[in-house]
């Protein structure tokens, strides 16, 4: 309720953001990465606001096994996230199954309209759906490259964990790809069933499982 007061700073158990890894540097890493994210709203009136993820904390030494993380956000970027109409509330669970940053880019951007009515599609040039994956301006410079090292990843783990479905289809100009079409839609009772059953199933294999190439193992009987 007072995420937007005035100097609200918030405290996390580090072992809970820990979990079992035995040093801080990857939850370094993370708030680093937290910290210099921008993030960009823009209104309706056109206006285009930015502000950084994840303001001051106190996580200065890697090697702390214990304690709490001290942390504050941005008072403008408070009053966003106070704001429903532009904040929607992501799926914890499911943003961290994702091992693509795609994937969570994707799934980012389609359960912030996944839920608007009578809006099932929208439009993206190349340069604005590149830059909602978050793809660098030197990487991936081909729509080849991108549909197969970004897109299709990226399709695969939203669709397969998350509570709608997605699809990109590319828009040409004569011969040239300029734009995708991106699709949404919410899943039916078994399709959330089936995304929950996987949420709960380890990492390994997944991608196989999603794909349908999941091998069965013999029983040990058979081998002898």
């Amino acid at each position: 309720p007072d995420l937007a007061s005035e100097g609200r700073r918030f405290e996390i158990a580090v072992a809970d953001l820990r979990e079992t890894h035995e040093s801080n540097d990857r939850l370094v890493q993370s708030i680093e990465a937290l910290m210099t994210t921008v993030v960009t709203i823009q209104r309706p009136d056109g206006s285009t606001d930015r502000v950084q993820l994840l303001g001051w904390n106190n996580l200065s030494d890697p090697k702390r096994p214990r304690g709490n993380l001290k942390y504050s956000i941005p008072p403008e970027l408070a009053l966003l996230l106070k704001d429903s109409t532009v904040f929607a509330k992501l799926e914890m669970e499911v943003l961290r199954a994702f091992t693509s940053k795609y994937a969570l880019a994707l799934y980012e951007a389609v359960a912030r309209r996944v839920r608007l009515k009578h809006i099932f599609t929208e439009r993206f040039s190349m340069d604005d759906f590149r830059e909602l994956l978050g793809v660098e301006a030197d990487k991936l410079t081909t729509y080849g490259n991108l549909n197969q090292y970004a897109i299709k990843p990226a399709l695969m783990e939203v669709n397969a964990l998350s509570d709608f479905t997605v699809t990109v289809m590319p828009e040409k100009t004569g011969r040239r790809v300029t734009g995708v079409l991106i699709g949404w839609g919410a899943k039916d009772i078994e399709g959330r069933k089936a995304a929950y059953a996987e949420l709960q199933r380890p990492r390994v294999g997944r991608k196989a499982r999603i794909t349908g190439t999941v091998e069965e193992m013999l029983p040990p009987e058979v081998i002898e």
